[in-house]
């Protein structure tokens, strides 16, 4: 029934491409209203080193048009509605264009109409690193199993599969995760029976159980520290909710959670009294640029999913003993949630140690289902908190990654739909002023309109993700190695 959905949702696309008119939603465009292109390519600023910017006109009954693409003294006509680069012409086009605005102009043609446009786009000296890694889910809540963890090369449309379903036994699995953006030193999970932590530490993968006695469950959110020795962790019970309220779906929450730390040298777990408190719910634990502080998420422990709405985490910041990997107390306060009447998620610092990013919801530790759910980061040096209104969509902005440069992060927004997420990235200037945001690149203009799989938790990297799906499948049968306190 799924397949005989997809093939004739693929069908009706193909017919409407190969007609005159594509009638479609205002609902892609999102906050930014009715926009002429889709994707919005816009007045953006892009890396020198991103695949081409494929769209197509989204105007009603357009027939014709004639889009130039103009930096310096050369220019590019592009004619047809769909307007499409090859990877190899694009490169030539924007070759040594760094600090350069391309000038975009555009005619179409609609019944009896022409409408005239003209953009730009700013080419950033900035590059942004080559690889991505993400999920590919279906957004609803009875399809957890049929999952691929994948890696996209951001300077062309080459994507290849680093573990899925169809070698796990249809498991789940949970997003790839890097360390410094970096490719062999990297993480994912595959859940079930023969699951594990699988690590990629200089090029020697793998799978751990990092779970013992006295956790409450085995990790869940976490870190890796940048030595590559330890990572940090949160070991949760986790709740799902349906919502009574009309709008909202599903709620997702922890009744405990508590941090912990891996020593990946002594496969020891380090379980820490002072955050395993009855009283606190912990989560969401990174390591700063630097590997000597922990941020993480805390809030306290409420009576659940009746004050669900009350629910609201701070972020927070405590000190990492490099040498023996211990938490160590005080806990200083970063953002405070009860004052902002919001809850802090996700955080992530940037690898320049000035910056540290984090998803803003109403409430809870699930915005991926909050279309409020905004990004917000603060400045480590002065304790100034940016709303980046400029980034802002009309729908969940969540699941951020920081480039290796700090001058790019990725992020998932289901901005437009409101039901599946998608990469879009967002250039930061010296000052932390934000560019509008773009969406990743697709070879096709008409990809995301057929789509029917959320991108979630985009992660940037430096280098390829040194595990491929050939590794992904053999060490899934192995023994997971035992972790001891």
């Amino acid at each position: 029934m799924k397949r005989t959905y997809k093939i004739l949702i693929s069908s009706l696309i193909g017919i409407l491409v190969a007609g005159c008119t594509r009638p479609l939603s205002d609902s892609l465009y999102g906050s930014e209203g009715p926009a002429i292109i889709y994707p919005d390519y816009k007045d953006i600023t892009i890396p020198p080193n991103i695949a081409p910017l494929n769209f197509h006109y989204a105007v009603k009954g357009a027939c014709k048009a004639s889009t130039t693409f103009t930096i310096g003294d050369r220019s590019v006509t592009k004619r047809g509605v769909e307007v499409k680069w090859s990877v190899r012409q694009w490169k030539r086009f924007i070759a040594e264009s760094a600090g350069e605005t391309i000038s975009v102009s555009s005619t179409v043609r609609v019944g009896d109409r022409t409408i005239n446009d003209s953009w730009s786009v700013y080419v950033s000296r900035d590059s942004i690193d080559s690889y991505l890694t993400y999920r590919l889910i279906e957004p609803a809540y009875q399809m957890w199993n049929e999952v691929s963890i994948m890696e996209r090369n951001i300077g062309n449309f080459s994507e290849r599969v680093i573990c899925d379903f169809k070698h796990t036994d249809n498991s789940c699995m949970n997003c790839h995760i890097h360390s410094g953006q970096r490719g062999d030193l990297s993480m994912f999970y595959i859940r079930g029976k023969r699951g594990g932590a699988i690590l990629n530490r200089d090029g020697q993968i793998r799978k751990l159980n990092l779970n013992t006695d006295g956790m409450l469950s085995g990790t869940v959110y976490g870190e890796i520290h940048p030595s590559g020795r330890f990572g940090v962790f949160s070991t949760n019970i986790v709740i799902p909710s349906f919502h009574s309220m009309a709008g909202k779906r599903m709620e997702v929450y922890d009744t405990e959670s508590d941090l912990t730390v891996a020593d990946f040298d002594s496969n020891r777990m380090i379980n820490l009294p002072e955050f395993a408190r009855k009283d606190k719910l912990e989560t969401f634990p990174c390591f700063s640029a630097d590997g000597k502080y922990v941020f993480f998420c805390i809030a306290d422990t409420l009576s659940l999913p009746e004050q669900i709405e009350h629910l609201r985490y701070s972020l927070v910041r405590a000190q990492f003993d490099t040498e023996n990997g211990y938490i160590v107390e005080p806990v200083d306060t970063i953002w405070n949630g009860a004052e902002h009447n919001a809850s802090a998620c996700h955080p992530k610092a940037s690898p320049d140690g000035r910056w540290v990013m984090f998803t803003n919801a109403s409430y809870g530790t699930f915005p991926i289902n909050h279309s409020e759910s905004a990004l917000n980061m603060v400045n480590l040096q002065t304790g100034e908190v940016s709303t980046l209104d400029a980034v802002h969509g009309d729908k969940s902005d969540t699941y951020h990654s920081w480039s290796s440069d700090s001058r790019w992060f990725v992020f998932a927004s289901k901005r437009g739909d409101g039901q599946y997420g998608k990469p879009y990235f967002c250039h930061i200037d010296e000052n932390g002023n934000p560019s509008k945001p773009f969406v990743l690149p697709q070879k096709s203009a008409y990809y995301y309109e057929y789509n029917l799989k959320s991108f979630n938790i985009p992660d940037l990297g430096k280098t390829p993700a040194g595990i491929t799906l050939k590794d992904a499948a053999r060490i899934y049968k192995s023994v997971s190695e035992p972790f001891d306190n």
